[in-house]
């Protein structure tokens, strides 16, 4: 995986790079020392993970997430164990706590690795999608879920007939799905477009279940919707 360092401490940078040269699946493409020189960095290659630290002058690294429309894989690297639930917030994959360790690094980063390969692109005309169920593989066809739930590493696969739990995060679940037909109304929330039977005080409705509507989801929602 093509890896950036983004953190304003040199000594950081430095042990971070030491770190992940020692990891045989990271490949690192820069370090910066600020937001915007990972930008420009961003903007010219194709970066598959960040580890970006969140308190950084200027802007800062949940700042320069924020400002990302296309967002990499991220591990948050902090010295406050508070910006741990923040990071989940922004569908981190993981959180390091400095000083740094080894064995802690490499069990972030084999996270990424397994999110970064369980990542494809949905072709044309696939319809369905298969997760594990008491040891065997089950079909969920696309037409049938309704909506989908995050809960802490877990996702909730809402179908019209029952309940699956996948080990995924909710960034990686929705790029297996197709565009168009289902939108992130929540951070906790995704819904399957056709499923909607009303939308009642910024909540949207399905099968008579009442799922929130996050501010800074409602405009994207909204585009999907045939208003009239």
């Amino acid at each position: 995986m093509n890896c950036l360092i983004v953190d304003d401490e040199q000594i950081s940078r430095e042990i971070l790079a030491k770190l992940v040269e020692r990891t045989t699946q990271l490949d690192l493409i820069s370090s910066c020392e600020n937001a915007k020189e990972a930008r420009k960095v961003m903007a010219s290659m194709k970066i598959d993970l960040v580890f970006l630290d969140v308190e950084m002058p200027g802007i800062s690294g949940i700042d320069l997430l924020e400002s990302i429309e296309e967002k990499p894989l991220v591990i948050f690297v902090t010295s406050k164990e508070e910006y741990a639930v923040k990071a989940f917030e922004y569908d981190a994959v993981d959180y390091l706590l400095k000083p740094l360790d080894y064995a802690r690094f490499l069990k972030a980063t084999s996270k990424a690795k397994d999110i970064f390969e369980s990542r494809q692109t949905v072709q044309d005309g696939m319809t369905n999608l298969f997760v594990k169920k008491d040891n065997q593989l089950v079909k969920i066809r696309f037409s049938e879920i309704l909506y989908i739930e995050a809960s802490a590493d877990y996702m909730l696969i809402y179908t019209e007939s029952e309940r699956f739990i996948v080990h995924i995060t909710m960034k990686a679940l929705n790029e297996r799905l197709p565009p168009g037909d289902f939108a992130r109304i929540h951070r906790t929330y995704t819904v399957r477009l056709d499923k909607i039977e009303g939308v009642e005080d910024n909540m949207v409705v399905i099968a008579n279940k009442r799922l929130p509507i996050g501010g800074s989801y409602k405009d994207n929602l909204y585009k999907y919707l045939n208003l009239l």
